[in-house]
């Protein structure tokens, strides 16, 4: 299990440092930081009992670690100062450039319901009185539109995200991105 960690703690370095460097606005406190989550993470590996949640798993050691960082360097830093809610997921080009492609092949009406509810942030009482339709029907139609997407992208990609919403494998299965 060690080896298979080592070969996934080097796919995860560079999101990690991202990750981190977001909260710590630091470049060689982030690597710092990211070598102690690896340390962490080999030495802890054997409490880990569910290998698919290994993701959040070494998300959430990462968290703790920055925290610990902090509590030591400075008592007047608190973990609530530091930015979780806000740091937008960094949802990679591959994956959005076929979420746009597959919206286009969905068929008029629900297209419309998803553009106007998902792209455009139209409520979706707004949505039923632009379709002219009932708001359980807007509800109906915006939720059947998400699953034909959903059934899209997973026909084309094969995209894995962590606890924060960040993409963390973005694998192509057909020709999405070419």
């Amino acid at each position: 299990m060690d080896s298979a960690v080592g070969i996934n703690l080097s796919f995860f370095q560079e999101e990690l440092k991202g990750f981190v460097y977001r909260r710590v606005k630091d470049r060689a406190l982030t690597e710092d930081i990211v070598h102690d989550v690896f340390i962490k993470v080999q030495t802890r590996i054997g409490q880990l009992h569910e290998q698919q949640k290994l993701t959040s798993w070494i998300y959430q050691i990462t968290q703790n670690t920055i925290v610990d960082h902090f509590r030591k360097e400075s008592r007047s830093l608190h973990a609530d100062d530091l930015d979780w809610e806000n740091d937008v997921p960094n949802f990679n080009e591959c994956v959005t450039r076929c979420l746009q492609d597959m919206m286009g092949t969905l068929p008029d009406k629900y297209r419309e319901a998803i553009q106007l509810a998902d792209v455009d942030n139209l409520p979706q009482l707004a949505l039923a009185k632009r379709l002219g339709i009932s708001y359980s029907g807007a509800k109906s139609r915006v939720q059947r539109a998400r699953q034909m997407l959903k059934e899209k992208m997973d026909e084309t990609l094969i995209v894995k995200t962590d606890s924060y919403g960040n993409v963390i494998v973005c694998e192509d299965r057909g020709s999405c991105c070419r």
